[in-house]
């Protein structure tokens, strides 16, 4: 069911057909009347939606609209001023091994002397905690992991020699590895080429047929509409959430980025940046 309003539109529970002992409340991440602040300025305020695991989720909007204040506050890095935050029905700071993040491209120093697999190692010991050690186990997962996403036979290089599409993969990778079953991705197709685009749509597909659920900042309305089950639609309020039909239908875009005739003529971003992938 879409959701449309002002930030106060609350969105309904998924649950599951089959009888399951535990509340399905376990396989949703909920949020209810969240605002989070810069000072005394809300950056995103009075959002509530329910997002089921098992599902790929664009969360779209004009710039400075709060998407990526959003995605930080669910990891926890934001307090919030209003509103909750609860993941299996737990509040969402008691399940941050649950998540597992990829910042945008230009918030990661790719000079940084560290390799392939030392990254993705970097997920496993953030699941693990500060003071255990990695075990038999653990070795496996960052293995399963590099052969997974196709890196094994780079894993001693240093992440600067890669592509642009390498080095997304690496961090795909080290998500897997942190055993993370909700992912949050801050504009993940922004410089990546077609073929490195159509890649990384399989994989979050993959992810979320598996039963995790993926969220992920997309400008590029076309693909989101293409590829993605559901669309979170904030302009510093919530704007829609729903279904992509629905939610990235004409009615919610213009209110959302004041252009009337958006969701006509959607903007496409990804073929726009293609052309920007730098391989180091």
């Amino acid at each position: 069911m879409t959701t449309h309003g002002h930030g106060h539109g609350h969105g309904h529970g998924h649950g599951h057909a089959h009888p399951d002992p535990q509340p399905v409340a376990r396989d949703v991440l909920s949020l209810r009347d969240v605002t989070v602040c810069y000072g005394t300025k809300p950056a995103v305020h009075h959002v509530s939606a329910e997002l089921p695991c098992g599902s790929l989720v664009a969360v779209c909007g004009p710039n400075g609209g709060g998407k990526s204040t959003l995605l930080r506050a669910l990891l926890g890095w934001h307090p919030l001023t209003t509103g909750t935050i609860t993941i299996g029905g737990l509040d969402h700071r008691a399940a941050t091994r649950r998540i597992a993040y990829l910042p945008q491209r230009q918030a990661i120093d790719w000079d940084f002397p560290i390799t392939v697999r030392e990254v993705v190692a970097m997920g496993r010991s953030a699941a693990l905690g500060p003071w255990r050690g990695f075990a038999a186990a653990d070795h496996a997962a960052v293995d399963g992991a590099l052969a997974e996403l196709g890196l094994a036979a780079v894993h001693d290089r240093p992440i600067a020699a890669l592509s642009g599409g390498q080095q997304q993969r690496v961090f795909l990778a080290r998500a897997i590895a942190s055993g993370a079953d909700i992912v949050l991705l801050d504009e993940p197709f922004t410089g990546l080429d077609a073929r490195a685009t159509s890649d990384l749509i399989a994989r979050l597909r993959a992810w979320t047929a598996q039963g995790r659920l993926v969220l992920a900042v997309v400008h590029d309305l076309a693909l989101a509409r293409a590829h993605f089950d559901r669309a979170l639609v904030i302009a510093t309020h919530l704007v829609a959430s729903g279904p992509c039909a629905d939610s990235l239908a004409e009615a919610p875009l213009t209110a959302a980025y004041g252009v009337r005739g958006f969701g006509e003529a959607a903007p496409s971003t990804t073929a726009s940046r293609s052309g920007h992938e730098v391989a180091r």
